[in-house]
């Protein structure tokens, strides 16, 4: 992983308080659409990670991603409505964010990656809570719906987040916190 600096890590906390007050609604939000409405409560799935994606671009180092999922919990989990099992959620989120970049043992940085690891988090993601929530008992069409539009929250979420991290390096942002050249990771 190489040095872990102060900027590191305060680039990690700053976007880590910032996705856990991003979560804390769409967390309240979820909840209560979750059990009657699953489709409507799949559009905010993508604000889990904006944050963790946001991270990894703009440091294109390992553990970004993760060390952001754990903040971002800790900060929501006084308001959260799940209480601390948001810690564990945002970690395992994060983690599917940064498991593409693992397996190239952190030596690409392209944009398709992001898709993957959001790809692979939307599937296990949709499995599970469809097995979780009995999604069974309704229709076939709003578990197909739910999923569509879990995916569909996911890859907006990796845009958006690719977008703000590509602007504030562009700015010059967190510059001192990366340790790879701001050439590397532009290509694909």
């Amino acid at each position: 992983m190489g040095k872990v600096t102060t900027a590191y890590l305060l680039t990690c906390a700053a976007i880590g308080v910032a996705t856990g007050l991003l979560i804390i609604p769409a967390t309240a939000f979820s909840t209560a659409t979750y059990a009657t409405m699953p489709p409507v409560s799949a559009i905010v799935a993508g604000a889990w990670v904006i944050g963790f994606v946001v991270a990894m671009r703009l440091l294109e180092r390992p553990g970004a991603a993760l060390l952001t999922g754990l903040i971002s919990g800790l900060v929501a989990t006084p308001l959260s409505t799940t209480g601390a099992a948001i810690v564990v959620t945002n970690v395992m989120f994060a983690a599917f964010i940064e498991l593409p970049f693992l397996v190239t043992l952190n030596r690409r940085w392209s944009r398709w990656l992001y898709l993957v690891g959001a790809t692979l988090l939307a599937a296990f993601y949709s499995v599970w809570t469809v097995t979780a929530a009995d999604m069974q008992a309704f229709q076939g069409w709003v578990v197909a719906l739910y999923v569509v539009v879990l995916v569909a929250s996911e890859f907006g979420a990796v845009a958006l987040g690719l977008v703000i991290a590509d602007r504030l390096r562009a700015a010059g942002v967190a510059r001192l916190a990366r340790r790879r050249p701001a050439d590397v990771g532009k290509a694909g």
